[in-house]
C-alpha cells in the first residue's frame, strides 16, 4: 500500500496537477464501475469502534474527505469505499460556472502543500442534486448498519454581486438540500472575489439564518447546517462566528478553509511569485488550523460540532484534533500525495490508537 508516494513521484509528479487530479479521481471511479472496490469497501471499512454520532448523524468514522475533490458528486460511493467516514460534495453554486482559467492549481511538493484558485468549477446546483439524490440510496445498500455520510458544501456564484449572495446561496439550497446529510454555506475561499466579505457578522448573519430555515422548509426535516470559515480571521473575528453560530443555534464550524498567507514556506519565494493568487492547503495549515480548532471549542458548548480541517495528514493528526475538541476531521490535500489506501490507514491507526488508550 505505502507503493503510491514512488508512484506519485514518478507518473504524478511532473503532470499537470489539474490533470492528474482527474485521471487519479477516474481510476477510482473506475474500479467501483468495475466491480474493484467491492474488495476494497471490505477492506478499507472503518472499525466498528470508531463510529460516532455528531449532529444526530450517525458517522462510521470521525474521519472524512473535505469539499473540493468531488465538487459534483460524481464518485461519493467510490470515494466512500476508500474508507472515508464522510464524503462532502462541492462547492456546488447555485448556476453552473467554468471557473478562473487555467492553470489553476499547483503542487508545492516540498511543503505538501498545494495553492489552487479554481474558482468553483462545477455543473450548478440542477445538474449535482440529481447525483446527490441517487447515490444515498446506493450507500445504504452497500453498507449494512451505519453508511458514509454525505454533504454538500454550498458557494456563491462568480457572477452574482453580493448584494444578491443570499438569493443565490437559497437556489441551491433549494435544490440541494433534500438530499445532504448535512448543509455546508462556504463563504471562506479566496478564489471568488469578495466572498470572504460575507464573513462579517452583519452579512453573514441573514444569510445563514435564510440557509437554514429554507433548507429545513424544502427537506421537510432538520438539515444540519454548518458554516465554513477562512484561517485568515483575526482571533477577535473567529469568536464573532462562534458567538453568532452558537446565537443562531447553528448546527457546527468547519474550521478551516485554504489560507493566503504564504509563510514559512520552503518552496522559493520565485516559484510562488510566478504561482500568483490562491489558497494555500496541506502541511503548512496544521499550526493554525489546531489555533483556531482550540479556539472554537473554548468559546461553543458541546452541542455544537466543530470539524476540523487543514493540515490533517496521518492517525496522530486526526487524533489531535480530537483531542482538541473537534467532532469530526477532514483532509483533502494529503490525499494526493499518500493515495488512495490513505483514508483506510488513518482509520487502522486510529482504531489502534484508541484500543490502546482503553486497555
Amino acid at each position: 500500500m505505502r507503493i503510491y508516494p514512488a508512484f506519485f513521484r514518478l507518473v504524478f509528479s511532473g503532470m499537470d496537477p489539474e490533470k492528474a487530479h482527474h485521471i487519479g479521481f477516474r481510476m477510482i471511479r473506475l474500479a467501483e464501475r468495475t466491480g474493484v472496490s467491492t474488495v476494497l469497501r471490505r477492506a478499507c471499512r472503518p472499525h466498528p469502534s470508531l463510529r460516532r454520532t455528531v449532529m444526530g448523524i450517525d458517522f462510521p468514522s470521525p474521519f472524512g474527505l473535505a469539499a473540493g475533490f468531488d465538487k459534483e458528486g460524481h464518485g461519493v460511493a467510490a470515494l466512500a469505499d476508500l474508507g472515508f467516514g464522510h464524503v462532502e460534495v462541492g462547492t456546488i453554486t447555485g448556476r453552473a460556472q467554468p471557473g478562473n482559467p487555467r492553470p489553476r492549481l499547483f503542487r508545492l511538493i516540498e511543503d505538501r502543500a498545494v495553492i489552487n484558485r479554481m474558482g468553483f468549477n462545477n455543473d450548478g446546483a440542477a445538474a449535482v442534486a440529481p447525483r446527490v439524490r441517487a447515490v444515498r440510496p446506493v450507500l445504504e445498500r452497500r453498507f449494512r448498519g451505519t453508511r458514509p455520510v454525505v454533504g454538500v458544501n454550498i458557494g456563491k456564484t462568480k457572477a452574482v454581486e453580493l448584494d444578491d449572495a443570499v438569493g443565490d446561496y437559497l437556489a441551491g439550497t433549494r435544490l440541494l438540500a433534500a438530499h445532504a446529510d448535512y448543509l455546508v454555506v462556504n463563504v471562506s475561499s479566496p478564489n471568488t472575489p469578495g466572498l470572504r466579505l460575507l464573513q462579517d457578522i452583519e452579512t453573514l448573519r441573514p444569510l445563514l439564518a435564510a440557509v437554514g430555515e429554507e433548507a429545513d422548509r424544502v427537506a421537510g426535516r432538520h438539515v444540519p447546517l454548518l458554516v465554513k470559515i477562512a484561517p485568515d480571521l483575526a482571533d477577535a473575528d473567529i469568536d464573532d462566528v462562534a458567538d453568532l453560530v452558537a446565537d443562531l443555534g447553528l448546527d457546527g464550524i468547519i474550521a478551516t478553509n485554504t489560507t493566503v498567507a504564504r509563510e514559512n514556506l520552503r518552496t522559493p519565494a520565485a516559484r510562488l511569485a510566478e504561482i500568483g493568487a490562491g489558497g494555500l492547503s496541506g502541511a503548512p495549515l496544521k499550526s493554525r488550523s489546531l489555533e483556531v480548532l482550540r479556539r472554537l471549542r473554548s468559546r461553543l458548548g458541546e452541542d455544537t460540532a466543530v470539524v476540523s480541517v487543514g493540515g490533517v495528514e496521518s492517525a496522530g493528526d486526526v487524533l489531535e484534533r480530537l483531542d482538541a475538541g473537534a467532532d469530526l476531521v477532514q483532509g483533502y490535500t494529503a490525499f494526493l500525495y499518500e493515495g488512495p489506501f490513505w483514508a483506510s490507514r488513518i482509520n487502522r491507526g486510529l482504531r489502534h490508537a484508541l484500543a490502546g488508550r482503553a486497555d
